[in-house]
């Protein structure tokens, strides 16, 4: 296999949220191999920069030699590069070695406020260094830097795009994260403006985006993607990254790297532990608890954040005399109601991922309370009647209602139904072993 090999120039974040610590995490999950040349030290954790130690010239030359020497690069990031000498020994470095795929990371103030980049070295880097980019990625902040503009609206981001682009740098990335309304990026190619949207995810835990959407681009671009291509994927994982960022910190905690591998990676598992729960059920009289529109059963990836992120039966789990059978190996993407229920408990406990909807009557809601099982409900007349004209969200709208007013997660959720809409009962668990033994319990109880 073929080593993707991304050389990140930054300084070091103690905090292990930005810099170099954010540019290894994101080049190894994206499947390169990162190396390093350190520009600085810093003292440094979410609530700010305190204080900052920055890499003899002399030192900073040596690590890019030994690293471009003997192992080569396919593309490198820079970030944190403070003063004006750091920045020419950087780009002597560049020219140098001939290196086309240039990610410019133009870090000027950490999300804390500390000053990252020395003021007499922003000429420097405007000269020096960004026409040798392929791609700089200011925020706005350090668009309105580099030109000297204002900029409240995307007009003025298409404007500093320009002006930015006039400085020489090839591909232009102007983010839009401190606007408001969706996370708006806009990618500037000297002739045409590509938009990279996203929805706004309402959190501050996000320490390091900036380092790891360039050290993203970075990657993708040393694994032969185009400039448009390499960036539109550096959006979609850097969003992941913020969806499941660490709430650490008494600060800006920093952005979750591994959340969209470790996603991926638990596919094969997910689907192991349903069949493996869906088996003890098969092996029991659970028929009795089967309602008339049939059950399912699913569970969720870690960081599930669609339908596409659960497994479930296709088919259904049905009642064949007194057992139940499940017609079809789970798959993911096989039922949008009881993925529904487990993303909107996810919402309130992320350890939560798991679901099976069982039949509702007074006797089970008797044999759930008997066992000292916790109980939620809703009510569907309380339903708004936006959420009922929006096709499938109304599971979504009652579990949430729920949980709210038990203020935590329970054992089960049930709704005494509807015009149209059966009575129901959802069992929740962190696993499926753990809803399988819930509703085993339930239906061994409504036997005796």
């Amino acid at each position: 296999m073929k080593a993707i090999r991304v050389l990140t120039v930054a300084g070091s974040d103690s905090g292990g949220g930005a810099g170099i610590q954010a540019d290894l995490k994101t080049i190894s999950a994206l499947g390169g191999f990162g190396m390093t040349v350190i520009t600085a030290l810093t003292a440094q954790n979410t609530l700010g920069v305190q204080g900052v130690y920055e890499i003899p010239v002399d030192f900073i030359e040596k690590q890019f030699d030994s690293v471009v020497s003997d192992i080569g690069v396919d593309a490198v990031k820079t970030g944190m590069i403070s003063s004006a000498d750091i920045i020419r020994t950087v780009a002597r470095k560049i020219r140098q070695y001939g290196i086309e795929k240039l990610v410019v990371d133009p870090v000027m103030v950490a999300k804390g406020g500390g000053k990252l980049l020395r003021d007499d070295a922003r000429e420097t880097l405007i000269k020096e260094l960004l026409p040798l980019a392929l791609v700089v990625t200011p925020n706005i902040p350090e668009a309105q830097v580099l030109t000297g503009m204002g900029i409240s609206n995307v007009d003025d981001m298409r404007n500093a795009a320009a002006a930015i682009h006039k400085l020489g740098v090839r591909h232009v990335v102007v983010k839009g994260g401190h606007l408001a309304g969706d996370a708006l990026d806009l990618l500037y190619d000297g002739k045409t403006f590509h938009p990279l949207s996203s929805p706004r995810i309402d959190t501050r835990h996000t320490h390091g985006t900036g380092c790891t959407f360039a050290s993203a681009i970075a990657t993708e671009l040393a694994k032969g993607r185009s400039v448009q291509e390499a960036v539109t994927r550096a959006k979609i994982y850097v969003t992941e990254t913020i969806r499941h960022g660490f709430a650490i910190g008494g600060g800006q905690g920093p952005t979750n790297h591994y959340a969209p591998l470790i996603r991926q990676c638990e596919r094969y598992s997910c689907i192991e532990e349903l069949k493996n729960a869906i088996g003890k059920l098969r092996k029991e009289r659970v028929g009795n608890i089967i309602p008339e529109v049939q059950s399912n059963f699913g569970y969720a990836l870690p960081f599930a954040v669609s339908d596409a992120d659960v497994a479930a039966v296709p088919g259904r789990i049905v009642r064949v005399g007194e057992q139940a059978e499940a017609l079809h190996d789970p798959a993911f993407g096989a039922s949008r109601h009881i993925a529904k229920v487990i993303l909107a408990v996810m919402s309130f406990d992320v350890d939560y991922r798991s679901a099976m909807n069982i039949c509702f009557s007074e006797e089970v809601l008797d044999a759930l309370r008997t066992l000292g099982y916790r109980m939620a409900s809703f009510d569907r007349a309380d339903e708004p009647p936006d959420v009922k004209a929006r096709e499938g969200s109304s599971l979504e709208w009652g579990t949430v209602h729920a949980l709210k007013r038990f203020n935590g997660v329970p054992d089960a959720v049930f709704d005494r139904g509807d015009i149209g809409k059966e009575p129901m009962i959802r069992v929740l668990g962190r696993n499926p072993a753990e809803v399988a033994e819930k509703v085993l319990r339930v239906s061994k109880a409504l036997r005796k």
